[in-house]
């Protein structure tokens, strides 16, 4: 029976969990439904880099952007403040891959791990476009390191890389750089994730041209965007609904706290926030906060307009949704929990068993009834059988008189020298 209660607990309470995680953070598929795979890559044209005379690294950055330089705080998306920021060279000894609106530089013994992010980057531009209601990523720039110290080679001048990200999206210049190394060893990776996020900060740029968004708007539509999911950063979201300690939105306009726990909690209220803002029935509102915004208008002001509320009121709104949705989930993720769980089933596997045993008896005891009915009706036809009519010497019976007698007892007969005789 323990076995058995193992296996029911695991089997019930997989499906609870994937409930809660999938209501918790919703696919991107909330928006809009997801793109057709490209049935083909564009074409591309892929070049070694060769050094330039005189110089380390080839220099494409002659006619690039500039923008205005040196970011206002840590982010994986630096915001730019004054100077001026170029396109850095492209380092020696590497390839380039053209795919038309987007250029992947990268060393060549990484092809391999590259070639999966160029074959997905036509729908994941699909998929922004879509979401942001926007042509978008017209002109973008990938490059892949090795390592995250090669990547710190990467960043431009004056506008380093944050040393924690294993991807940063340069929006002002179209420029994303992605380590294919974890920062830390033995630490997950997923590029594809990370290159969908990164992407996702340069498209909201390009969507709004350029306006100046709130923090926790930028890195909420980047995670959710990317499709990133997280059970921890759902367990952050429901502790901090119980406990009253989620961070108030004005708190994470212009950045997110050094503090590590708070800087957990303010990633998954912007994510949630995001989430709640491009529900399905809500997907005209997100479009037209985008376009109110992409017209210049201040942030506030784009989201009076867009769903009938002001920012305030609809942070109130976020919270009470938020504490419906993840009020429960402490209870779910406590150890009582389990054990409450695991007694219950164990005494749902007892009852059933218990069920079926009798149910087992009971077509034990009809299984010997019918048993002795047919014992007893085998029992009359042997009786039967055994009668045996004895003739008088010379005495005749009409042999159709014979015969009936024996249709009606069942005996059989058979005729010698014109006499009928049983057979016993």
């Amino acid at each position: 029976m323990g076995r058995l209660a193992a296996r029911l607990f695991l089997w019930c309470l997989l499906p609870l969990l994937c409930l809660v995680a999938g209501s918790a953070f919703a696919a991107p598929g909330d928006l809009v439904p997801p793109p057709p795979p490209p049935t083909e890559i564009r074409e591309g044209r892929t070049e070694l880099a060769a050094p330039r005379a005189g110089g380390g690294a080839t220099d494409d950055s002659a006619d690039a952007p500039t923008v205005s330089a040196l970011p206002s705080s840590v982010s994986d998306a630096p915001r730019v403040g004054r100077g001026v920021l170029r396109l850095p060279p492209i380092p020696a000894g590497f390839n380039s891959y053209d795919a038309g609106w987007v250029r992947f530089i990268y060393h060549p013994s990484s092809r391999e791990r590259v070639q999966p992010l160029i074959a997905q980057a036509e729908a994941v531009r699909h998929d922004l476009t879509e979401r942001l209601g926007f042509p978008v990523l017209s002109e973008v720039r990938v490059e892949i390191a090795r390592t995250p110290g090669e990547m710190a080679t990467f960043a431009p001048s004056g506008a380093p890389y944050p040393e924690y990200a294993a991807g940063v999206a340069y929006s002002e210049l179209g420029l994303v750089l992605l380590s294919l190394t974890p920062i830390h060893a033995g630490q997950e990776q997923d590029l594809g994730e990370v290159f969908r996020h990164e992407l996702a900060h340069v498209a909201l740029h390009d969507a709004l041209n350029g306006q100046a968004v709130p923090r926790w708007f930028n890195e909420g539509f980047a995670v959710f965007a990317s499709g990133e999911s997280s059970f921890t950063r759902m367990k952050t979201l429901s502790m901090s609904t119980v406990g009253g300690s989620l961070i108030p939105l004005h708190e994470l306009e212009g950045s997110f706290p050094n503090d590590e726990t708070k800087a957990q909690i303010a990633y998954a209220e912007a994510v949630d926030v995001v989430r709640f803002l491009v529900r399905r029935e809500d997907i005209h509102r997100f479009r037209t906060l985008v376009s109110e915004l992409r017209e210049g208008k201040a942030f506030e002001q784009a989201v009076l307009d867009a769903y009938a509320v002001d920012l305030a009121t609809l942070e109130l709104e976020w919270r009470d949704d938020a504490s419906r949705r993840y009020t429960f989930v402490p209870l779910l993720l406590s150890g009582t929990f389990f054990w409450v769980i695991a007694l219950g089933l164990a005494v749902w596997a007892w009852r059933r068993r218990k069920r079926r045993d009798k149910l087992t008896l009971q077509r034990w005891a009809r299984e010997e009834a019918v048993e002795d009915l047919q014992r007893a009706r085998l029992a009359l036809r042997t009786e039967a059988a055994r009668v045996h009519i004895v003739l008088a010497k010379g005495a005749e019976i009409p042999v159709a008189q014979l015969a009936a007698s024996a249709s009606e007892v069942e005996v059989p007969v058979v005729e010698h020298d014109g006499s009928w005789h049983t057979l016993h």
